[in-house]
C-alpha cells in the first residue's frame, strides 16, 4: 500500500500520539477527539478519495463546534498558563474548524490528494 499522503501521515501521527498523551495523563473526555481525528488522517493518508476527504471535513469541522462550545463552558474554570491553554478543547475546537474547513477545500482541488495526476 503506497502512501498518498506525507504530510497528513504526520499530522495524523501528532495528533494521535497527543490524543492518546491527553487520555493517559487526563481524564478529560474531550481528549478522545484528538485521537479519533489523528487516526482518521493516518487511514486517509492510504487513500486518495475525494469522497472521504470531503466527509472527514465535514465530520472534523462538527467535533471542532462541539469543542468550542465545551470549551466556552469551561472558560470561567481555565488557568492562564501556557499549557492549560493548549490543552483546553476551545484551542482544538478552534484548530479543528479550521483545519477541517482546509479538508473540504483541499477536497476539491487536487493540490494535496495527488499532485502528480
Amino acid at each position: 500500500m503506497k502512501i498518498r499522503l506525507s504530510v497528513g501521515l504526520v499530522m495524523g501521527v501528532l495528533l494521535a500520539a497527543f490524543g492518546a498523551w491527553g487520555i493517559y495523563a487526563t481524564s478529560n473526555p474531550a481528549k478522545f477527539i484528538p485521537l479519533a481525528i489523528g487516526l482518521s488522517l493516518i487511514t486517509m493518508s492510504f487513500w486518495k478519495n475525494r469522497r472521504a476527504t470531503i466527509l472527514l471535513g465535514h465530520v472534523i469541522v462538527t467535533c471542532g463546534c462541539f469543542l468550542i462550545t465545551y470549551g466556552i463552558y469551561l472558560l470561567p474554570y481555565a488557568k492562564p498558563d501556557l499549557a492549560h491553554i493548549l490543552g483546553l478543547p476551545l484551542f482544538w475546537g478552534l484548530f479543528c474548524t479550521f483545519g477541517g474547513i482546509c479538508a473540504i477545500y483541499h477536497g476539491f482541488c487536487r493540490c494535496v490528494r495527488c499532485p502528480g495526476k
